[in-house]
């Protein structure tokens, strides 16, 4: 153990170190040390110094959880499980290939940095599908602010206007990154993500709900208040899902009225209804205040089941999943452009009869 540390050890004594299954403080009588296998007490200073070093792990993983920012240090603490594992445990893990967790798309891993005989640690950050892939066979970034461009557009180049939409794309690995940039990093993934996790951690996360969001709106953002709790319903199940976001929402049409449509698994709460869904919900306002007709269009039971099978293909976003040669799958493309060919006239319109209720 070098100076320097056992020197802010044997300061912070003084007040008295208590983390993770190890103790230290001064007494009247001497020194103070204790771990899970061992308690020794009455110690001089040169046999406090060498009882610490015995125990070094314990002292270099109190050394680098000090002084961090309080979310910061939840966050990471959390990486590599500091609160359900034990500190041999976790050293050994770190050692051993390291530990990791997911965010979202994002595959983070903590090793150690026994650096000078420090306990410091390295973080790498890749995405979640290039976990077996080597750090040769990626694009290596060390800068965070990387992080804002690598976001930007999926894996086909099209834009991501919702950041923590499942689309990130691959092939990227920031290597050796310190705990500070780490987070830097994921913010730039995931904007104030871990933020929110703390809040919500501690009991501070501040929601805001549907009604309270639609209530505020003005200018042509103002009819989406007029959608029905049904409406809000339709509206979460439509974006707020896992399929569609990695956020787990914990806000509801109100504070008394839970929406039934499921929050979702993601490790990071949503706590209120993004622009992108407010943007939405205006055009389905929009369109559910039109009233409703009823059409008589000639399909086959088949065709009929084709434009079920072609809607959900494109509400679940695998059009680009079906072979051109599988002609059983209703969303082939092939069986599409026969649909449109057979029965969509010029204007690529399907020709149908309204049907006159009052005439009923």
């Amino acid at each position: 153990m070098d100076d320097s540390l056992f020197e802010s050890l044997r300061d912070a004594a003084d007040e008295g170190v208590e983390l993770d299954g190890f103790t230290a403080r001064r007494t009247a009588d001497g020194y103070v040390v204790e771990t899970p296998e061992e308690r020794r007490e009455g110690l001089p200073e040169d046999e406090f110094r060498q009882v610490a070093g015995a125990h070094a792990d314990y002292v270099t993983n109190w050394d680098a959880w000090r002084d961090l920012p309080d979310a910061r240090r939840a966050f990471l603490r959390w990486v590599e499980g500091a609160d359900e594992r034990s500190v041999e445990d976790r050293y050994a893990a770190l050692r051993d290939g390291g530990i990791q967790r997911h965010w979202g798309e994002l595959l983070l891993t903590a090793t150690l940095d026994e650096t000078d005989g420090g306990g410091g640690r390295h973080y790498y950050l890749r995405h979640e599908d290039d976990a077996d892939e080597s750090t040769d066979d990626l694009d290596v970034h060390e800068d965070p602010l990387d992080a804002r461009d690598i976001a930007k557009l999926d894996d086909d180049g099209r834009y991501r206007p919702l950041k923590t939409a499942p689309t990130l794309r691959t092939g990227w690995v920031f290597p050796r990154l310190t705990g500070e940039r780490l987070v830097q990093a994921v913010d730039f993934f995931y904007p104030a993500t871990v933020a929110n996790w703390h809040r919500e951690r501690e009991g501070d996360l501040d929601v805001t709900h549907w009604r309270e969001t639609a209530e505020r709106q003005t200018g042509i953002y103002e009819i989406i208040d007029e959608l029905s709790g049904e409406q809000v319903e339709w509206l979460a199940e439509s974006c707020c899902v896992d399929s569609q976001c990695l956020k787990r929402r914990q806000w509801d049409e109100d504070e008394e009225t839970d929406l039934d449509v499921p929050r979702g698994d993601g490790e990071f709460p949503c706590r209120e209804p993004c622009s992108l869904v407010v943007a939405a919900a205006r055009k389905w306002a929009i369109n559910e205040g039109e009233t409703e007709r009823e059409y008589t269009f000639t399909l086959t039971p088949s065709e009929k089941g084709q434009l079920e099978d072609l809607v959900d293909a494109v509400a679940e976003g695998r059009t680009d999943e079906i072979r051109e040669a599988d002609v059983f799958d209703g969303a082939n493309r092939y069986r599409a452009r026969w649909l449109r060919a057979k029965r969509f006239d010029e204007a690529g319109e399907l020709p149908a009869v309204e049907r006159d209720r009052d005439q009923e």
